[in-house]
């Protein structure tokens, strides 16, 4: 396990420093577009509350922690149950007991594994919604593929919950994806959940929860659908990551 813990930087690096020599990837012709002005209020109480209680993650692999923290403050504000102080990202990881999300956010990890692939967290979304007692309809995990088979009517899906998300705000997205598809950064699994949606330009905004980035982005559809359908490669795979994907939340 520790042989392939040292695998997997140098395997990083490679794939970095390459897309961006050849000028492909995020450094090529579709790059994330950065948006630093101030967010206005839109009137779509999930949009409002989830910028209005975006945070940072607080080590490298708490980037689930952040995600669910927004939205359950989101969730509990539209529903007239949001405590003061809201709920922290602490909070969550000492009453939310699903899949040993506590113990993966040490430093050793649980049983060596740090961060959550996307079935553990769909399974901590939904323990997070329970715990907080929050009234919603359905949630949903979604691995997104490339499969010829299946691309068109996994595209279409995930391109019509956007749509009602930003138009009629009764549901959320949660991403999970290569995070060097979205930008000149490693090519490592991330969760973010989704800020906003464009129809006409089709652009995604993620409100990214990487401490290191000082605004969201936003990144074209084709783009989103890339990062979240990346098949990981065997060193990952080993880990539980194999392609991304969202969970989806309908509330009442």
């Amino acid at each position: 396990m520790n042989m392939l813990r040292r695998l997997i930087r140098p395997y990083l690096y490679i794939r970095y420093y390459f897309e961006r020599f050849t000028r492909t990837g995020p450094f090529g012709a579709d790059p994330p577009v950065y948006l630093k002005d101030p967010f206005q209020p839109t009137g779509n109480p999930m949009k409002d509350g989830l910028h209005q209680f975006y945070v940072k993650q607080f080590h490298e692999s708490s980037c689930s922690v952040a995600s669910v923290a927004g939205m359950i403050n989101t969730l509990m504000a539209r529903q007239g149950k949001l405590p003061e102080p809201p709920v922290s990202q602490q909070d969550l990881l000492e009453h939310v007991k699903a899949a040993h999300w506590k113990e993966r956010m040490s430093e050793d990890g649980y049983k060596g594994r740090r961060g959550l692939p996307l079935d553990v967290l769909g399974q901590v979304v939904k323990a997070s919604l329970d715990t907080y007692n929050i009234a919603y309809l359905s949630v949903e995990t979604v691995q997104t593929t490339r499969h010829p088979e299946t691309i068109d009517s996994s595209r279409d899906l995930l391109l019509s919950r956007l749509k009602r998300f930003e138009e009629q705000g009764d549901c959320l997205l949660i991403a999970h994806f290569d995070q060097g598809c979205f930008l000149p950064e490693m090519h490592i699994p991330h969760i973010s959940p989704v800020g906003g949606f464009d129809p006409d330009t089709q652009s995604v905004k993620m409100l990214d929860v990487d401490n290191t980035l000082t605004s969201p982005y936003q990144v074209s559809f084709d783009v989103f659908y890339r990062g979240l359908s990346t098949n990981y490669n065997a060193v990952f795979r080993h880990y539980g990551y194999a392609e991304g994907g969202y969970v989806f939340v309908r509330i009442e």
